[in-house]
């Protein structure tokens, strides 16, 4: 079984489900209320267990009720949770989430207790981080933690998955130490300064990041596919469409799965066929890891495409 090693964020997501997104300084009624464990650390490392890798999750939640259910149910999923430290005076994360009739999402985060996790916790992992197969990384906690973690990986010879949300710059010191950068359309337009509205445009952006640094660059473009890119060749790997009813968390089992399918060895070509199929899955369900797929799922739907 494929060891995943996932460092990231976990929340407790307040969903309001409405038919369209409301504007600012526009009430909205009418709206159905879903409550759910998120966080994309959190929603990651739930796909890479669900899809069959074995989990370790490095996190800093709030001595709180709602940290207290994130845990409890990272147990249920088969997660270690060893390295899951609690916070005494800063609460859990929280995210607000409004979903529009077709799926698409509008989404306020308060870190809370995930803005401590700390090179310091990173330090007290050190062994698990250099035993793992693959080191799976987002950005909804401090950047010298992302980049701490990177170093040791690197160093160890693990291969680490950056997904760049929330996007921002980040500097070549971090890009060089990444495998597999995984950016969505914005966030590569963020991270690359191109603009990205077409197949052609990606594939600029992906030039773009892979001259500074990222050995492969994968650009999801929701239900089109991805763009799958290294300095060697570029290939766009078709999507598989389905009726979405909720984007919430969508690239997060990708980049789950994603993991799972490189650390069993597959090309990243394969993989991202892989993470496509479970990205599909969970957009036709409610609520962030609620909608992760199981491994049986994810193959079913494979072999029907």
């Amino acid at each position: 079984m494929s060891r995943i090693l996932v460092i990231g964020s976990s929340n407790t997501d307040m969903v309001i489900k409405l038919d369209r997104i409301p504007r600012p300084g526009e009430t909205r009624l009418g709206g159905e209320f879903l409550s759910a464990a998120g966080g994309k650390g959190a929603n990651q490392a739930v796909s890479a267990a669900r899809a069959g890798g074995k989990v370790t999750f490095i996190a800093h939640v709030g001595r709180d009720v709602f940290g207290q259910q994130a845990i409890a149910g990272f147990r249920r999923d088969g997660i270690n949770v060893r390295y899951i430290s609690q916070d005494l005076t800063k609460p859990s994360g929280v995210a607000l989430i409004f979903v529009g009739k077709n799926g698409e999402n509008s989404i306020a985060v308060a870190g809370g207790a995930n803005t401590r996790l700390s090179a310091a916790h990173i330090r007290k992992a050190r062994t698990a981080i250099t035993e793992a197969d693959i080191l799976l990384m987002q950005l909804e906690t401090p950047l010298e933690t992302v980049h701490q973690a990177a170093r040791i990986a690197t160093k160890a010879g693990v291969r680490v998955i950056l997904n760049p949300a929330p996007a921002r710059r980040l500097p070549e010191s971090l890009l060089r130490l990444v495998s597999v950068l995984t950016p969505n359309e914005s966030e590569a337009e963020i991270l690359s300064g191109v603009r990205v509205s077409s197949q052609k445009s990606a594939a600029r952006a992906a030039d773009r990041l892979l001259a500074q640094g990222a050995q492969t660059v994968i650009i999801t473009v929701g239900a089109k596919g991805a763009l799958v890119a290294t300095k060697e060749s570029m290939q766009f790997v078709p999507g598989i469409r389905v009726k979405a009813l909720d984007c919430t968390a969508a690239g997060d089992v990708f980049n789950g799965a994603l993991a799972v399918a490189i650390s069993e060895g597959r090309s990243v070509l394969d993989a991202a066929r892989f993470a496509n199929a479970a990205a599909a899955i969970s957009v036709t369900r409610r609520g962030a890891q609620p909608s992760a797929p199981r491994r049986q799922e994810i193959e079913r739907l494979l072999r029907r495409f």
